[in-house]
């Protein structure tokens, strides 16, 4: 495609997004997520030679949350392997809400994927390290690689937010250490997980993300392969059926490629093949998905045929 048209596709989808701005709510949950200017609105699109086609705020910062979850499971995958990884956390959509712990106790006792919390708690005590510090020298310099942001750093007020008001999170996460799914200090396990949720990332760094899994696992920048193919092809599944929380089957009817929302509001899309998707936009709908981002995402799979489900 020419380089013309897909920028039209991109600013064409984010002045049809722009319809629904002012709708949703902040994540008000964590107290810094409430201080965050409502009105931002960005989408790019990296294609797999690491060409940028961007509209809008593509450079303001936002903490991950929830799409560390696709950085910590391809840093737990790297580090130890896929049959390891999935002896802690399973392979399984679930309908309930990506911080429930109903599931732990009634059903099984290691979470249902790594794209709910507790699964992302358990992937992230699989990481190694002699210390806390180590362990997350390991995350950072892996996201950074990731993301392409040599400079990426976690935003400090956001991890001290979450670190006071991650109750549920607590409660997971011991919940799983008295069944043996999680082992080692729970205390560390939860800080590395927050700070990973408080990396402060841009709508330009997700879209790479999502490059880099479009491309098997391939930087489109360095040209480099920093995921295992394999691993890249786990990744993409388990972002396509479980990604965005209990809206990942419309987003699939709707949208059709695998993604990854945090309730930062980013969302990261995958096109296997041909690009990685971007977008921002903090309002939130009821399933803690970015409003505009999901209209932006619709917009661009209609426009450019994205639909991994196509015939």
């Amino acid at each position: 495609m020419e380089s013309s048209c897909l920028q039209k596709a991109v600013s064409y989808a984010r002045e049809y997004a722009a319809g629904w701005m002012g709708q949703g709510t902040l994540a008000e949950f964590i107290p810094r997520l409430s201080e965050v200017d409502r009105d931002k609105l960005a989408v790019v699109v990296t294609d797999l030679d690491g060409r940028e086609y961007s509209v809008g705020d593509a450079d303001q910062r936002f903490t991950a949350q929830s799409i560390a979850k696709v950085i910590l499971l391809a840093t737990a995958l790297r580090d130890n392997g896929f049959e390891h990884v999935f002896s802690r956390v399973g392979m399984e959509p679930t309908g309930d809400s990506f911080n429930s712990i109903i599931r732990l106790e009634t059903t099984i006792d290691i979470p249902f994927n790594p794209m709910i919390n507790a699964g992302a708690i358990s992937v992230t005590s699989c990481i190694p390290g002699a210390s806390p510090e180590e362990r997350f020298s390991r995350i950072l310099a892996y996201a950074r690689e990731l993301l392409c942001s040599p400079g990426l750093e976690i935003d400090k007020e956001a991890f001290e937010s979450e670190m006071l008001t991650g109750d549920r999170n607590r409660a997971l996460a011991y919940m799983m250490s008295s069944f043996g799914s999680v082992t080692g200090k729970v205390e560390d396990h939860l800080a590395l997980y927050f700070k990973a949720c408080a990396l402060f990332v841009s709508c330009r760094e997700i879209s790479h993300l999502g490059a880099v899994l479009a491309g098997g696992g391939i930087s489109p920048v360095t040209k480099k392969k920093i995921i295992d193919p394999f691993h890249a092809k786990c990744i993409c599944s388990l972002m396509a059926t479980c990604g965005m929380y209990n809206a990942s089957g419309e987003f699939a009817l709707r949208v059709g490629i695998p993604a990854k929302s945090g309730v930062g509001g980013g969302i990261t899309g995958v096109v296997p093949g041909r690009m990685g998707i971007g977008t921002f936009s903090p309002l939130l709908d009821k399933n803690g998905n970015s409003i505009c981002g999901i209209r932006a995402m619709e917009c661009l799979a209609c426009e450019l045929d994205l639909s991994i489900y196509a015939p």
